[in-house]
């Protein structure tokens, strides 16, 4: 259990009270998504589970060379993946099919059954993906926030288990993830995550090794709390197996926030653009 006070918690966890501007991001999203899907080539809600949000949106490029998959934030308890289609937009230029996936929240669900989740739209991507046009042999797994944590989780996943080989995944990008849940047991909004102390170790990429000998891009906006930072840098001083050729260190991407960080995913210009493009490059 962390022995930092309940009151840094709150205030080092809560983006929402930290980004006073977070509903215009939210907006930003959404219009830009809303337009994106407009003139895509988009097949929206294609299932691939039985529970009621497992379903996902796919947006292929015309002669794809590679598949992403995005997973959203939202603390697992928020957010739709119709939000986050604009993540697509740039990489459908560079030849990549993207999949933004939605899975069901809390407090309806648990994190653990999250995390199942998303280990099942990657088993069915790679078995239907090519379908709908994603090339899944070359398959990257990227989320912001909450989706940066499952992403971790993927990387320490069994995948024989699914009938899958340790090479499934090819990259992966966490973006202002949260590695070690434990804090989380002292935040307000843990009324819906509901986790304690031994559920919240369980589902800490940080206590894990990784299964997937692949690059992981860590990164995080400069001016988030002080404790998205540390996540950030626990994952990457825990995990050096993963960290990506020739980088020094996670990627902290100068004046962005929690929530603006991810528009620099669809900005081809910025550097954290650049460096998905060079993972599915490699």
């Amino acid at each position: 259990m962390s022995l930092l006070s309940a009151e840094f918690i709150e205030r080092g966890y809560n983006n929402r009270a930290a980004c006073p501007d977070h509903p215009l991001w939210f907006a930003r999203w959404a219009a830009e998504s809303e337009e994106f899907r407009k003139r895509a080539d988009a097949r929206l809600d294609l299932r691939y589970g039985i529970a009621p949000r497992q379903m996902l949106d796919i947006f292929a490029a015309a002669q794809p060379r590679a598949a992403l998959l995005f997973i959203h934030g939202g603390y697992w308890r928020a957010l739709d993946k119709s939000q986050h289609s604009f993540v697509a937009r740039p990489l459908i230029d560079r030849g990549v099919s993207v999949a933004v996936m939605n899975y069901d929240l809390c407090p309806a669900v648990g994190i653990p059954d999250i995390v199942e989740e998303c280990r099942q739209a990657v088993a069915w991507l790679a078995r239907h993906g090519a379908e709908h046009g994603m090339p899944t042999e070359r398959l990257v797994v990227a989320g912001h926030s909450a989706g940066g944590h499952l992403v971790a989780m993927l990387f320490a996943t069994d995948w024989a288990r699914y009938g899958l080989s340790p090479h499934v995944l090819s990259a992966g990008v966490a973006i202002s993830g949260v590695f070690d849940l434990e804090p989380l047991v002292q935040v307000s909004f843990n009324a819906d995550l509901r986790l304690d102390t031994a559920t919240a170790r369980a589902m800490s990429p940080v206590h894990m090794s990784p299964t997937v000998a692949a690059p992981l891009l860590l990164a995080a906006g400069a001016r988030e709390t002080s404790e998205f930072v540390r996540q950030t840098r626990l994952l990457w001083d825990a995990w050096p197996e993963c960290r990506p050729a020739g980088a020094t260190e996670p990627l902290l991407v100068p004046e962005r926030h929690h929530f603006s960080v991810l528009s620099e995913v669809a900005d081809p210009e910025s550097e954290l653009s650049r460096r998905i493009g060079a993972l599915l490059a490699a």
